[in-house]
């Protein structure tokens, strides 16, 4: 039975496997049998996701990468191709935030959240798909990352939840257009993990009363998103489509 969460002969490219989430994800997917494209704006943080993969035996290889540039992302993508063939598995991971009441956010910054969480996956997924289709697509799978802020709320993160609330939905409009071509899109909803962008939350009083809030009492650790991932991207899901997959400690199980 574990054969079927294996990856051999599988290409992955993970967008912002720089650093949190995306780095685990590459590792995973790297030891599980996947050649993997990790890819990220800084160099310094890919280097270092490459040399945990390669020193663990793996296959990797560092792309820079623009998650908003549609012409950056072509050309990563042939930078993929070239060096271990067509991408057959995708994690849509760069995500931003930021934490500012509706009313004072620029503009600006509204339109990086949106561009980095949403515009990017689209771009992504549209780009693989169109490689795709002039080969063979049946073994496709699209892995976005969404979050339970799509359902859940928190104050001052409006359009950090809006995005990946969008997420979602874009996953469900990927596996309606998609599916008939054998083409899998799913996300994974993670509650909260220690990564880059929640350093220092937990040590918080704000933090720690969040913390007693989860129904386990205690933020994720990220190998317990190592399942939920391998399950997606893998034959283990040949008949998901469209699902999102909560972990979050049940977080969202609240009681009135």
């Amino acid at each position: 039975m574990t054969d079927i969460f294996r990856l051999d002969g599988k290409t992955a490219l993970v967008t912002g496997a720089g650093t949190g989430l995306g780095q685990h994800f590459a590792q995973v997917l790297a030891r599980a049998g996947a050649r993997v494209v990790i890819a990220a704006r800084r160099s310094e943080k890919l280097a270092e996701t490459e040399s945990l993969i390669t020193a663990a035996g793996g296959e990797a290889f560092a792309v820079s990468l623009d998650v908003r540039s549609a012409s950056n992302i072509s050309t990563a993508f042939d930078a993929a191709e070239s060096r271990f063939g067509a991408v057959d598995i995708l994690v849509n991971n760069a995500g931003l935030g930021g934490k500012t009441e509706l009313v004072d956010y620029q503009e600006a910054k509204w339109d990086a959240i949106f561009d980095t969480n949403v515009k990017a996956a689209w771009l992504l997924s549209t780009e693989l798909i169109r490689r795709s289709r002039q080969g063979d697509s049946s073994s496709i799978s699209i892995v976005n990352i969404a979050s339970i802020l799509a359902v859940g709320a928190k104050f001052g993160l409006g359009p950090y939840m809006a995005s990946k609330a969008a997420i979602v939905q874009l996953t469900r409009a990927m596996a309606l257009e998609w599916g008939d071509s054998g083409v899998r899109a799913n996300a994974i909803s993670p509650g909260y993990f220690l990564s880059e962008m929640t350093e220092g939350l937990f040590d918080t009083p704000e933090g720690r009363a969040m913390q007693e809030r989860i129904p386990v009492r205690r933020i994720g650790d990220l190998h317990e998103l190592s399942g939920p991932l391998l399950l997606l991207a893998s034959d283990a899901s040949t008949y998901m489509n469209g699902s999102v997959v909560t972990v979050d400690g049940g977080h969202l199980c609240r009681t009135l």
